[in-house]
């Protein structure tokens, strides 16, 4: 049968393996993103920076710790694990990979939007296949110039 392939967003999000949500992804990616910079973030620091309540912020850094991203105390710091530091670089690369691709297409100088709205269900070997496109039009532009 010719449509036995498909799935609802769910179904598909299952057979991925990873078993993180789209708000899983974000919340892992700015607790990165603060790691990177080297900067400790709190409980009240990432609910500011996504826009959202502290108790959803809170529920969802359990949530991370629970499936081993992170480590985290009540009123402390949060601390990224291995597999919380090298998913979160994964999840910010894509994300600059998406934005300076759709930038290039729409000549703008920020799609934020737009990357938050579909990063999550591109996969990592487009992404990588981006990156590589992108790689050799930026070549074939300085060649231009």
């Amino acid at each position: 049968m010719e449509d036995a392939g498909f799935r609802t967003l769910t179904g598909y999000r299952q057979q991925d393996g990873h078993g993180m949500t789209e708000a899983m992804e974000d919340y892992l990616e700015m607790i990165y993103r603060a790691a990177h910079r080297g900067e400790g973030i709190r409980i009240s620091d990432l609910a500011e920076r996504l826009h959202v309540r502290p108790s959803s912020a809170s529920r969802m850094v359990t949530k991370l710790a629970d499936n081993g991203y992170l480590r985290y105390e009540k009123y402390g710091v949060i601390r990224l694990t291995e597999d919380g530091y090298t998913r979160g670089a994964y999840l910010l690369w894509r994300h600059g990979i998406l934005n300076r691709f759709f930038c290039h297409i729409n000549r703008t100088n920020s799609e934020l939007t737009l990357v938050e709205q579909i990063e999550h269900f591109i996969d990592e070997r487009t992404v990588q296949h981006l990156a590589q496109l992108l790689s050799q039009m930026e070549l074939q532009q300085k060649a231009t110039e």
